[in-house]
Parts: structure tokens; C-alpha cells; sequence
């Protein structure tokens, strides 16, 4: 007997509060931990993103892992709401802490004095003999005694005009080049100073680092894998354009909170996170609290198995072997989609944890506004992205999507800080939707060749492929940051237009183009 379905809308958005809570945590991580790991404690682009990457190495062991564990959890309060609970309780306890450790290397840095800025450009000069040292600035005044106003506060215009003496005007002319050449390096090497002189606070930060992203990834899987148990087949691309809508809420309310709190802004290099990380934390177990509060994993995952029996849908459990026996044309499309996955995160990630610091450095603007552009250009375009995917199925949408990213990051490579703003918006926008087309249909593609009882396997899967980029773009982007700032651009266009080629060859996952009688059916695609 075939039974029309049709999604339920409010308990997707409940299940993808879940959801919320991940992609606030992973925005409010990208912004502010590498600018501690740089501003704070003096690292190295290259070392900074090797910390960057430690996240997405534990993901590649504890992704997979918990995502078969949950698919064997027997709680009464279903197989994924325990490690959501426990995972999130820690990681937000963990994250602000961090905070704290934050602010005691801060207090070894932020009382800054002349001598030791002078002292610190001299490493610079010594280590890159192409740049030449400044001269006086004006009436006696050393570059690094302003250098060290403008982290003093006493910064009246920013990077074009300082104001050294209270009771007198002087002014000194600093180009973008100079902030660039001068500035950043010479803190930083102040920083790397205090580190080296006293490691045992970036010890135990990074030792609290990782008790976080070990706690993150306790629960990733069984977040994502939620929404599949809940929702027939069917829907699920339609689902999972809600779930990635209530991510990129999430995203949103950590730029909001970037532009209240001012971590865009270059005067704030040195500020402390503590009250940011606290706010971040709390919408996390607010969002916590009403997954907890309103879900009903099993009664729910049970109605779903049910009424995809009637409609005559195959979700059966897998074979005794414990994996459902994949056809040699399936496997080779599971494998192309997963290449596709790592590619277009090689050139995405690269850009979303290098980006605070590319803003700061060489757009010299606040990285917040740009990225709710692009958070807010995604949220408009869910719609629109649903309609189209039903017409011409999710492998050609995702193809839509990476053309569209090439093409942001290849005009955004020419971007510099006197560029126009409209166009920067217009390239940032574009991205926001190009990301969003390739999200709400890439992971159903994998599901897809799930049965009912993997689906926390085949999300192992996914993630694997998307951490496995994740671990080596930091750290590649690194190293060419450290040689030039801004290849950051150019790399990612090249990994995401690879991505395209992988995604030509792909059979398998696909949706079937079908007509949809309304317009909240078509959203996410369909099967």
C-alpha cells in the first residue's frame, strides 16, 4: 500500500536544534581560536593550523566510532539523545574555560612597552632582510612606540592615524602594508616571546582544547544521524534543508554576537573572550534544553519506520554481517561522492578558519559582517534551492553550487582592503548560497545508500571524508599564509573546482526529479 507522506515540519525543527547547537559552537571556534592562537600566543600561521586541525584529526577516529555506537545504543531515551546530552554539557563547560586560560596568557601580554616592541621587530628584521626598517616616525617617535599605542588604546584613527601624545597631534601615516609588515608580525613575535618564556599556559590550553573537540565529537554523529531515523526516505533532503536552515541560525547568532562584542575589530586583537564564550555557551544549553525538553527519539523514529512501511519504502536493517551489501556501481559512486566531500571542504574549510585572520590582515574590515552576508544569503535561498532540486535532482544542484563557489573564491582572490565593499558583498553572498545548494543535498546523497539501522555508519562516512580535508587544508592554507597572505583565495578555488570533476562521475544517491505540489515540499529537494 502506498501512502503519500508528507514531512512534519515542527519536530524537524526540534530534532535540528541539535544541529543549532553544533554550528553555533564550530562558528564562535572558527572566530576567535585562531586569533588566540596568533594574537595571544604568537603561533605561526603554519603551527596555528596544525592546532586547527586537531579537531578534525580526533573527528576522523571519533566520528565513525560514536556514529556505530549510537547505531547500537538500546537507552530508553533512544540512540542518539544520550551522547547529544552528555556531549554538549561538556564541551560547553570545557569552551569556557578556555576563556579563562585565554585571559591568563593576555595578562603576560597586554601590558605592552616600547622596549619590547622594539625588541621584538628586531626579530622580525633579522628573519626577512627584504624588509626594510621603518625610520623615526615623527618628532622622535620609534615605530615601536607606535606599534605600541595603537594596542594601548590610544589608537584615535585606525592604521591611518595615531595619536601618541594626548597634548600634542602627531600623526603618523601607516598603509595597509605597514600594519601587515610591522604590526601583526612584531606582536606576534612579542607573544611567541611570552609563550616561549612561559609554556605551560599554551599547554593547558590546548590540553582544555582537546577535552572540547573530544566532546564535540562524542555527539556529531548522533546529532546528524537523528534526523535520518526520524524521517522517512523520502524526505529526508527536504529535512536536511531544515536542519542545515536551523545551523545556519545558529551560525548567525555568533556573527551577531561577534559585531555586539567587537571580535572583528583589529583594536580588539588583543581582547578577552571570556564574556563572548560565556554567551556562546549559554544559547548552547538553552538550545540543549529544548531538544531535551521536546524530542521524542524513539516514539518518533518508530512512527517513521512505520509509516515508510505503509508507503512501501525499503529501509529494512542491514544484512548479519552487519553492513548492507553495496553493488559495485553504488560503491564507486559512495566513493566519488565522498572524494567530492573532501574536496569542497579543502577549499571551504580552508577559508572559514584562516578567514578572521585574512579579514584583520589584508581586507583590514570586521570578518562578522561579511560572514552573516553570506549566513544570511543562505537562510533566503533554502527555498529556492528546494524548488530547483526537485526539478533537476541533487547531483546537478550540487554541481550549481560548486560552479557558483569556484566563482565567489576565484573573484574574492582579487579582493583587497580598498576594494569595493558592494562587490565584496555580492562575492560573499553568492558563497552563502553556493554552500547552502551543495549542504542540502550532499549528505542525503550518502544516506541515501544507507539502510535503517547504519545511518549513524554511513554519516561516519561523511564526516570522515569532511574531516580527513579539514585535518591537511589548515595546515597546507598555513603554510602559503606564512608565505603570502593572499593565496588564501586561489587554493580554495582550485580543491573546490576539483570537486566538480569527482562529482561528474557519480550514479548513485541521486534524487529523483519529481513535481511537488507546494512550495514547502520542494524545500531540500527531493527522492
Amino acid at each position: 500500500m502506498n501512502t503519500e507522506l508528507k514531512l512534519n515540519n515542527k519536530r524537524t525543527i526540534l530534532v535540528g536544534f541539535a544541529f543549532f547547537l553544533i554550528c553555533l559552537f564550530w562558528q564562535a571556534y572558527d572566530s576567535i581560536i585562531p586569533l588566540i592562537l596568533t594574537n595571544k600566543f604568537g603561533l605561526a600561521q603554519t603551527w596555528s593550523g596544525v592546532v586547527m586541525a586537531l579537531d578534525n584529526v580526533l573527528a576522523l577516529f571519533l566520528l565513525p566510532l560514536f556514529g556505530a555506537i549510537s547505531d547500537r545504543c538500546a537507552s530508553k531515551f533512544g540512540r542518539r539523545t544520550p551522547f547529544i546530552v552528555i556531549g554538549t554539557v561538556v564541551a560547553v563547560v570545557a569552551f569556557i574555560s578556555l576563556s579563562f586560560i585565554d585571559n591568563v596568557q593576555l595578562t603576560k601580554v597586554e601590558n605592552v612597552t616600547p622596549d619590547k616592541y622594539e625588541s621584538s621587530l628586531s626579530i622580525i628584521y633579522d628573519a626577512n632582510p627584504e624588509i626594510s626598517k621603518p625610520e623615526k616616525a615623527t618628532d622622535g617617535l620609534s615605530i615601536g612606540e607606535a606599534i605600541a599605542d595603537i594596542f594601548s588604546g590610544e589608537m584615535k584613527q585606525p592604521l591611518q592615524q595615531l595619536y601618541p601624545d594626548r597634548d600634542a597631534f602627531l600623526s603618523i601615516e601607516m598603509s595597509s602594508e605597514d600594519y601587515t609588515n610591522y604590526v601583526v608580525p612584531a606582536r606576534s613575535a612579542y607573544a611567541w616571546q611570552q609563550t616561549v618564556a612561559g609554556p605551560s599556559t599554551l599547554v593547558f590550553f590546548v590540553i582544555l582544547l582537546l577535552v572540547v573537540l573530544v566532546s564535540m565529537g562524542i555527539f556529531r554523529s548522533p546529532a546528524v544521524a537523528l534526523m535520518p531515523d526520524v524521517t522517512p526516505k523520502p524526505l529526508r533532503s527536504k529535512a536536511n534543508a531544515i536542519i542545515n536552515l536551523m545551523g545556519t541560525f545558529g551560525g548567525i547568532c555568533v556573527l551577531i554576537l561577534g559585531k555586539v562584542f567587537g571580535t572583528g575589530n583589529a583594536e580588539n586583537a588583543m581582547m578577552s573572550y571570556a564574556g563572548f564564550c560565556s554567551v556562546c555557551g549559554g544559547l548552547m544549553l538553552i538550545a540543549l534544553g529544548i531538544f531535551v525538553l521536546t524530542v521524542r527519539e524513539t516514539k518518533w523514529a518508530a512512527e517513521a519506520d512505520k509509516l515508510s512501511a505503509e508507503a512501501g519504502i525499503d529501509d529494512s536493517e542491514p544484512s548479519q554481517d552487519g553492513g548492507r551489501s553495496l553493488s559495485r556501481g553504488e560503491k564507486k559512486s559512495l566513493l566519488l561522492i565522498l572524494a567530492s566531500v573532501a574536496l569542497w571542504f579543502m577549499g571551504y574549510n580552508a577559508v572559514t578558519s584562516k578567514y578572521s585572520v585574512y579579514a584583520s590582515n589584508v581586507l583590514e574590515m570586521d570578518y562578522n559582517m561579511t560572514l552573516l552576508i553570506a549566513q544570511a544569503a543562505a537562510v533566503v535561498s533554502y527555498i529556492p534551492i528546494g524548488i530547483i532540486s526537485s526539478k533537476i535532482g541533487r547531483k546537478k544542484a550540487i554541481m550549481a553550487g560548486v560552479v557558483m563557489l569556484t566563482a565567489a573564491f576565484g573573484f574574492a582572490s582579487f579582493l583587497r582592503s580598498d576594494s569595493s565593499v558592494i562587490v565584496m558583498n555580492i562575492l560573499f553572498a553568492l558563497a552563502g548560497v553556493a554552500w547552502a545548494t551543495i549542504n542540502v543535498n550532499s549528505y542525503p546523497m550518502v544516506v541515501e545508500l544507507a539502510r535503517g539501522g547504519n545511518v549513524g555508519k554511513y554519516t561516519g562516512y561523511y564526516y570522515t571524508a569532511s574531516m580527513a580535508a579539514q585535518v591537511l587544508t589548515p595546515i597546507l592554507s598555513g603554510v602559503l599564509l606564512d608565505i603570502r597572505f593572499t593565496t588564501l583565495f586561489p587554493y580554495a578555488t582550485i580543491f573546490v573546482a576539483l570537486a566538480f570533476v569527482t562529482m561528474l562521475f557519480v550514479k548513485h544517491g541521486d534524487s529523483r526529479p519529481d513535481a511537488k505540489q507546494t512550495v514547502l515540499d520542494a524545500v531540500g529537494g527531493a527522492d
